[in-house]
């Protein structure tokens, strides 16, 4: 900051500087009330409140003391001389602005209340499930089917759309039948080619692991090198989807790729748990002082030639796009930050350089791997990595938890290796977050952890994203303490986030004496946007609790959660995927799988666990699986059996393994899977 500013700052005004990572809740207000006003939002977010933090003036971005920006009359403006004009305006005219502030925040307010409580559980019968198809075909329309993606650039992954459209052929025969079979296919075809692409892009990391935040070009080739765990732990589950859904090989090694940054990389702390982030800047080399975008990632091909054989240069030029003049257009390079620059993105196959070459494909498959472990080892040797956001957040470590465990389980049987690590990861990040951020006689949740915990108490999202994650490793591993840790969550959510008209608020209730009783306004937000909203995570969270546990309560819940923004979702649907999938869930009632016994030594024993593998490598969608062995005097049986009542009259023999499914309240025994 130029000591101009920070003068005019100090003079005049109280600074205050808002992690939104550590408080959105703070964050969504003002952004609310910036979108409001200017029709604009984005960040960096700065905003004058009065003392009362009703806001008075705001906008994103105001232009240093060397540049200015055009106001509404065509006038020129720094941050200079709309600091001076404040601070001017706050002096001469207070009350006014006090006055002024009021009325806008009673306005926020009025708008906040009418989202909030007027689309409450009165509703009529519950959303048509046709507004399934009615989001497809909004995505359909907004789909670039020249590069992917759901968007023009800046592209952003959503992985919540993607999965949404991924599952839509997964569903039960009725909401097939909602949908259509070509439909069904054209929306695995989009969520595919998305992957597909941003899989050879210069999003993905292709020496050293994960993907990027977004990409500033259309065609995925260009990002903004910015690497965030949720990220990771999203498009994890997206490319399981893509994999369960297509088979394609191309899908599952961008799983395992993602599993490696997340597992290896500096995102991954000694101890358990996951860091948030790692910048987008760093010195192109341990000599250098000055930082550049993109430093770690980029090439030259001179570097080539001097870290690889001949032959190995010339291939990963050719598959990689590399350029003895860089490969970044101009026009997204004015200031030439790129120049002689590469950003990697796959232009070819090891078959067609193989007919272009006369070189076996095996043996162009292999060269190509020595030659991005010896790039790797480069890059680890000589450049110095990004600077690290080393803060653990619940909510993304929880999306990381879940995303693990469930990519551990689906390869179980295929790979016990990596299947493992991942699952190990995910219970040492989950032994974290219950060690270091939960109060379990409170039952609260706390957001950050920085060399310690943090001060502020969990959000919404804090709950459903553990919640989330415990579930998923009671599906990888069934042990019952994780099923048991996610009832005891979701009772504490619902304690303090409820919403009397249904749905959760952002921020917990401040008469619990909370660190959120600074607020002005509680919000409730249902809809998707890089992440899940914590309503839509939260009722799918109750959904499947409701299967495991047999309990109608926790789907009442979830219908009211749905119920709350049916009037949003009728109107954008293909902005609310979470919420949609959850209704699609209650509309045609859930398969609950349970695995009866534990034994391995009957017939049929093997082609049963083979039923559980594929089981586990699917979607996920309407499913849940329960393990319960029938031993007298087991404690996790006798816990399923006091929350599960079907599960009183169960009689399982010593040595036995089946396998059950139940829907709707009748259950059947199943031997292969596609009797399932």
């Amino acid at each position: 900051m130029s000591p101009e500013i920070a003068e005019l700052l100090n003079e005049s005004f109280i600074p205050v500087k808002i992690d939104r990572e550590e408080r959105p809740d703070v964050d969504s207000i003002y952004m609310n009330y910036v979108q409001a006003t200017t029709g604009t939002g984005g960040w960096p977010l700065n905003v004058f409140l009065t003392p009362d933090l009703q806001p008075v003036f705001g906008g994103t971005y105001f232009p240093g003391p060397n540049s200015a920006v055009s106001d509404p009359a065509g006038d020129t403006v720094s941050f200079a001389a709309i600091l001076e004009k404040m601070a001017n305006v706050w002096r001469t005219q207070e009350q006014k602005c006090r006055d002024s502030a009021q009325v806008v925040t009673q306005q926020l307010k009025e708008f906040a209340e009418e989202g909030v409580h007027s689309h409450g559980i009165q509703q009529g019968d519950g959303l048509e499930l046709e507004l399934l198809e009615e989001a497809y075909r909004t995505l359909s329309h907004s789909y670039d089917s020249t590069n992917g993606g759901l968007s023009a650039a800046p592209k952003f992954p959503v992985p919540i759309k993607l999965r949404f459209l991924l599952q839509l052929s997964q569903w039960p025969q009725p909401i097939k039948d909602i949908i259509g079979p070509n439909a069904s296919m054209n929306a695995i075809a989009m969520a595919f080619t998305t992957l597909r692409k941003m899989a050879r892009g210069g999003i993905r990391d292709h020496v050293g692991y994960g993907f990027a935040r977004y990409s500033v070009t259309s065609d995925w080739t260009l990002p903004h090198f910015e690497k965030m765990l949720y990220d990771q732990a999203l498009l994890l589950d997206a490319y399981l989807d893509a994999f369960a859904a297509t088979s394609d090989a191309e899908m599952l090694g961008a799983v395992y790729d993602i599993a490696k940054y997340l597992t290896t990389s500096a995102l991954a702390r000694e101890g358990g748990g996951f860091y948030a982030s790692e910048d987008a800047d760093s010195a192109p080399s341990k000599t250098d002082s000055e930082k550049r975008e993109g430093a770690l990632y980029v090439w030259t091909r001179k570097e080539l030639d001097l870290v690889l054989e001949p032959q190995q240069a010339d291939l990963v030029a050719r598959f990689y796009n590399v350029k003895s003049h860089g490969n970044v257009p101009r026009e997204h390079d004015p200031h030439d930050d790129f120049l002689d620059q590469n950003v990697l993105s796959i232009v070819s196959t090891p078959a067609l350089l193989s007919k272009d070459l006369g070189i076996p494909e095996t043996e162009i498959v292999t060269i190509l791997k020595d030659a991005r472990d010896k790039m790797r080892e480069h890059r680890l040797k000589e450049r110095p990595r990004p600077s690290l956001d080393d803060k653990v957040i619940t909510s993304w470590n929880g999306l990381t938890i879940a995303a693990l465990a469930r990519a551990g389980a689906a390869i179980s049987i295929v790979d016990q290796e990596a299947s493992k690590t991942w699952i190990v990861s995910a219970e040492a990040a989950a032994n974290f977050i219950k060690r270091e951020m939960y109060d379990e006689e409170t039952g609260t949740l706390w957001r950050v952890w920085h060399e310690g915990r943090g001060a502020i108490r969990g959000l919404a999202d804090d709950y459903a994203g553990i919640i989330s994650g415990a579930l998923e490793l009671y599906a990888a591993t069934f042990e019952t303490k994780w099923l048991q840790w996610s009832d005891d969550l979701m009772k504490y959510q619902l304690r303090d986030f409820w919403a009397v008209d249904g749905g959760f608020y952002t921020a917990p209730n401040p008469s619990n004496g909370t660190s959120h009783g600074d607020l002005l306004i509680r919000l409730k937000s249902g809809m998707d946007n890089v992440q899940p909203s914590a309503n839509s995570l939260s009722a799918m969270n109750l959904c499947r609790l409701a299967s495991l546990l047999d309990d109608e309560s926790y789907a009442r819940y979830a219908r009211q959660t749905v119920n709350a923004f049916e009037a949003e979702i009728d109107q954008w649907p293909a902005s609310f995927p979470g919420l949609l999938s959850v209704a699609a869930w209650l509309g045609v009632g859930a398969k609950s799988v349970w695995v009866l016994g534990d034994g391995d030594g009957k017939d049929g024993a093997l082609e049963r666990y083979k039923v559980l593998f594929k089981l586990r490598g699917q979607t996920g969608v309407g499913t849940t699986m329960l393990k319960y062995t029938g031993k007298e005097g087991d404690k996790d049986d006798e816990y399923l059996r006091k929350k599960n009542k079907l599960l009183e009259d169960v009689k399982v023999e010593p040595g036995e393994l089946k396998v059950m499914v139940c829907h709707k309240g009748t259950c059947k025994e199943v031997t292969k899977y596609n009797e399932f």
